[in-house]
């Protein structure tokens, strides 16, 4: 149920895909300049012969891996690189239990084959075009009722939200770099988004006021055609009232196939892993 509920969320949010200004809370986040796999080729849209649609283009694939493997995904971590990225407050993000890497076109095969050695299977693909400088947002989890989460913030004291019911959400902007051909900066974060309800400006304003911005668990790296981030969970929390239970864990459990072993399919508690794939820039 768990996972339908996600694939709707996700086709709800591609109808009517967030573009809002933050609150004041987090407003810094959204001035940080910071900077399958084969770049796409930018299309016509229809009625505009001769002109290229300007976005900035994304694969979003969600995968998950059983709880008892996290432990395997440490081999990933070593793979890929930290010294592209940049963070709010690095310790906040690692307060949170988030984790980020950033590798290229290079490693990806090599970070597929890890990904397998740890179970994992790819629950949702998703492409995103995002036009420069706005956001779009990949649902992650859906809140059914309101909820307090807990969470490490950007100054480092540990605080509390109450969101719900809506939908947890990890936001992506990305601008490109003028005076750097194929190269974007990319801002990501988790936000709590409640449900837009009517397509009436006004009313669907006043709705994106109720949003929350997680900016302590954001981060931001600079990206070009093939590269490519890979975010998960620093260790397993089955705590849905913590941020990085909450982002990461499914503790109701997936079913699981044993490529190694010959066991039936088995129920065993989840978590998500994401990875972001930039595919091309359309400028």
């Amino acid at each position: 149920m768990a996972r339908a509920f996600q694939i709707a969320v996700i086709g709800w949010l591609s109808v009517c895909l967030a573009s809002c200004t933050p609150p004041a809370r987090d407003k810094p986040w959204e001035k940080v300049k910071i900077g399958d796999i084969a770049p796409s080729q930018g299309g016509l849209p229809k009625g505009m012969p001769g002109r290229l649609l300007k976005t900035i283009n994304f694969d979003a694939h969600i995968f998950e891996i059983p709880a008892e493997n996290i432990g395997k995904l440490k081999d990933i971590w070593r793979t890929l690189h930290t010294t592209p990225l940049r963070f709010n407050n690095y310790d906040a993000f690692k307060d949170n239990l988030f984790s980020v890497r950033y590798g290229q076109i290079g490693m990806w095969n090599k970070i597929l084959d890890l990904l397998r050695v740890a179970g994992s299977q790819r629950i949702v693909k998703v492409s995103l075009l995002l036009p420069d400088g706005q956001p779009s947002d990949l649902a992650v989890t859906g809140l059914n009722s309101q909820r307090t989460i807990s969470y490490v913030s950007s100054n480092g004291s540990r605080e509390s939200a109450p969101v719900g019911p809506g939908v947890i959400v990890l936001r992506i902007k990305a601008e490109k770099i003028s005076d750097a051909r194929g190269v974007c900066d990319v801002v990501a974060y988790p936000v709590f988004s409640p449900p837009i309800r009517s397509s009436v400006p006004q009313l669907a304003a006043r709705a994106r006021l109720r949003e929350f911005y997680f900016g302590c668990a954001g981060f931001g790296v600079k990206m070009s055609p093939g590269d490519f981030v890979v975010l998960g969970p620093e260790k397993y929390l089955s705590d849905q009232t913590a941020l990085g239970g909450l982002f990461f864990s499914n503790p109701q459990g997936s079913m699981f196939f044993s490529e190694t072993e010959r066991k039936p399919l088995q129920l065993k508690p989840a978590v998500r892993i994401f990875l972001l794939v930039c595919t091309g820039i359309n400028y």
